[in-house]
């Protein structure tokens, strides 16, 4: 019989003992002096760098009826050293504002990426990317779209956005996961997810 994991230590077993603030802006920065348990027992006191961001929503949009997804190509800074260059085809997504549901932002940036309504909404799951050194949660949802007509150039000029919608057929997209030209994780972990599901996805939607 499997056993399913639980973490040794939980949220009383570490402590924040200072926090400075390193940088204020769009994003944040800080640095924190902590102290938590060891696994060979005893304490152990570290310092760590944070980089914080505002929790964020990824939408896959998919076209059951017609067998396609819609992505949106863009700017990235963080990959501007990438080999191919920082235009990643990545998910709809978006910055959470104070009040909002998951929901409701993937519907907002449905429509100001790629000019999309969206019907159904479901939950993939929530995680974090990359927990080293980076205060991050995703929410990941996907979504039932009509595809047809959605196309074209979209984002907020106030924002600096310039997105190019692309309506792919599912299949493509799979072959873009496996030969690694769509390589930023919530697109990866949304395609396989759909993968796995679309069977009952193209009953539900189709």
């Amino acid at each position: 019989m499997s056993e399913q994991w639980q973490p040794t230590f939980g949220t009383n077993d570490f402590s924040i003992e200072r926090e400075e603030t390193l940088y204020d802006g769009f994003f944040k920065m800080r640095k924190l002096y902590l102290r938590h348990k060891t696994f060979a027992g005893g304490e152990i006191s570290i310092q760590r760098e944070l980089f914080w961001r505002d929790e964020a929503v990824c939408v896959l949009l998919y076209d059951a009826p017609r067998q396609r997804v819609v992505l949106v190509e863009q700017f990235r800074v963080g990959v501007y050293d990438s080999p191919e260059g920082p235009w990643m085809l990545e998910l709809v997504a978006g910055i959470m504002e104070p009040g909002e549901s998951s929901e409701e932002v993937a519907r907002r940036e449905a429509v100001e990426e790629a000019g999309a309504e969206l019907g159904e909404v479901l939950h993939i799951t929530r995680f974090a990317p990359s927990t080293g050194g980076t205060r991050e949660y995703i929410d990941l949802l996907c979504a039932s779209v009509d595809s047809e007509g959605v196309e074209g150039i979209h984002g907020l000029a106030e924002e600096g956005e310039d997105i190019k919608v692309h309506t792919l057929a599912v299949a493509d997209a799979y072959k873009l996961v496996q030969s690694g030209k769509i390589n930023n994780a919530p697109a990866i972990i949304a395609l396989q997810w759909l993968q796995l599901n679309q069977a009952d996805l193209d009953q539900r939607w189709g």
